[in-house]
């Protein structure tokens, strides 16, 4: 049985909506958390661009199409190369196994949807 490809697109854009609604219930929760993404993402002993590798990666590890979908877009803009971004997947196929390789496909399909 195949399964269906995954619209990354579609998949950030429909968390998106949740958050714009979550966002009126819990407002001040969302706003932290968006702090906190500015404090750890912020350059330092390692860059923005590392950073968001590394954010890939855990989205692979922990199986989250959503982080997938997002980190991938920030990586574009930033101007992550098709090199980093699989050297940083092959990373997570060595410490993850099988269940990794499934999901760095995945995150591989998501870079070259988003790629344009």
């Amino acid at each position: 049985m195949a399964t269906a490809k995954k619209d990354y697109a579609a998949i950030t854009d429909g968390v998106n909506e949740g958050l714009a609604g979550l966002r009126e219930k819990a407002g001040d929760t969302l706003a932290a958390f968006g702090g906190l993404s500015k404090a750890a993402n912020g350059d330092g002993a390692i860059d923005h661009k590392t950073k968001e590798l590394i954010a890939l990666a855990i989205g692979v590890a922990k199986q989250c199409d959503a982080c997938i979908g997002f980190h991938t877009k920030t990586l574009k803009k930033l101007g992550a190369t098709d090199e980093e971004v699989a050297d940083t997947l092959g990373v997570c196929v060595y410490m993850g196994g099988g269940p990794s390789l499934m999901y760095a496909a995945d995150a591989w399909t998501a870079w070259t949807q988003l790629k344009g």
